[in-house]
């Protein structure tokens, strides 16, 4: 986008969230998220929307965050649970001659 374009609302809340996210990453401190934040608000360029983050990595090249390797099998494991409680709840009703229709 050309820098002379004027900044939307959405332009300036991305940016600001980029910032929040970098704070959390301890790329910026608080004060300088202020700083920026205000600055962003005030922006009337995407080019000055872009002076604020020019430091810092963009959204993009971020690594994917995984799930710990454990949680996988973990979910799995929880989930064959479930689905043999329940059919053990439906196989145990069947036995007995009720529905589930007649205990709601």
């Amino acid at each position: 986008m050309e820098p002379w374009i004027r900044a939307s609302d959405a332009d300036r809340e991305q940016v600001v969230d980029t910032m929040h996210t970098q704070v959390g990453a301890g790329r910026l401190t608080l004060d300088e998220f202020s700083e920026r934040s205000a600055a962003a608000y005030r922006a009337r360029t995407v080019g000055d929307l872009a002076a604020l983050t020019h430091d810092l990595p963009s959204p993009a090249t971020r690594a994917p965050t995984r799930a710990h390797p454990a949680v996988m099998p973990l979910l799995l494991v929880l989930a064959a649970l479930l689905a043999s409680g329940v059919l053990i709840l439906l196989v145990g009703l069947a036995g007995t001659g009720c529905s589930i229709s007649s205990m709601m």
